[in-house]
């Protein structure tokens, strides 16, 4: 596999996280099935990838459990990592042949829009009212919920609603920043990884960040004793697969195979070994959207 790097990502060796590492390669099992000799309809996009046996896939690397890059590790792992696999599977190409570019959530539409990346999967949020206004978006493939992580010892804050004039912390151009201004008054600290919002964090130079639990809890693994989760879940994030807006027959591609994954226990397979490492049970697959872009 081959690995790019859009920057540099400065991890902590305590970061190299268990479930980031889990499955007997390295983080999930990638022996899923690539069909031989695939046929699309020529001229699209499907039959180019498929012709060429490439593709590049835009992922994150701070992320334990969705999409995480090990220090010292050449491929990132994660339940997106493993979605990735198995749709570039069905279209002939194997694992070996896909490269993995490091994407923050600032430039998942850029590189989509530029031609950088083929593919997103990126812990993206399907948003009807702005993402699939420029982008197309398959999906949900997975539901989560967002939540806060803040020191062990702060009592202070315990949801949302005491956010209030607060630092809160996560990534450029995400939604879960977006929704603690805008909806709970917090003073947005935005930075490129959700790496770098855990160390200001750390240093007490925010008080909280915010993202999906699932990846908090992951951090919360490394740290213990000095972080926490707290409160319920207060939005919910539908993740789905970014590509070219406008490339109807990826779109239905997109939308069978997702729907494929959850009948043949692919889907299973890739959460079991990846977020499922940390203790997160098994959850329902959520139904697929008709749709992935807007006219």
């Amino acid at each position: 596999m081959r690995f790019t790097r859009t920057k540099a990502v400065v991890a902590a060796a305590g970061l190299a996280l268990a479930l980031a590492g889990c499955g007997e390669d390295g983080g999930g099992s990638s022996e899923y099935e690539v069909v031989e000799n695939p046929e699309f309809e020529a001229g699209t996009s499907l039959a180019k990838f498929a012709e060429e046996g490439s593709i590049t896939i835009g992922v994150k690397t701070d992320q334990p459990g969705i999409g995480f890059l090990e220090p010292g590790a050449e491929d990132p792992t994660g339940f997106d990592i493993e979605m990735g696999k198995i749709i570039a599977g069905q279209m002939g190409i194997s694992a070996d042949n896909i490269t993995w570019k490091e994407t923050v959530s600032d430039n998942r539409e850029p590189f989509l829009q530029k031609g950088t990346v083929d593919l997103v999967l990126a812990s993206y949020s399907i948003d009807d009212e702005e993402r699939r206004n420029i982008v197309g978006q398959a999906g949900p493939y997975y539901v989560t919920g967002q939540q806060l992580l803040v020191a062990a010892n702060d009592d202070s804050i315990g949801g949302p609603e005491d956010l209030d004039g607060k630092k809160v912390c996560s990534v450029t151009g995400s939604t879960s920043i977006e929704t603690v201004e805008k909806e709970y008054g917090a003073k947005p600290i935005p930075f490129d990884t959700y790496s770098a919002c855990v160390n200001q964090l750390q240093n007490g130079s925010v008080d909280a960040v915010t993202t999906d639990g699932a990846i908090l809890l992951g951090y919360v693994a490394q740290d213990p004793e000095n972080l926490k989760v707290v409160g319920p879940e207060f939005s919910e994030e539908r993740y789905g697969i970014g590509f070219e807006k406008g490339d109807t027959a990826m779109c239905d591609f997109l939308k069978k195979e997702i729907e494929e994954s959850y009948d043949n226990g692919t889907w299973e397979q890739a959460f079991k070994s990846t977020l499922g490492e940390s203790g997160v049970e098994t959850p329902e697959p959520p139904a697929v959207d008709d749709i992935c872009f807007t006219d």
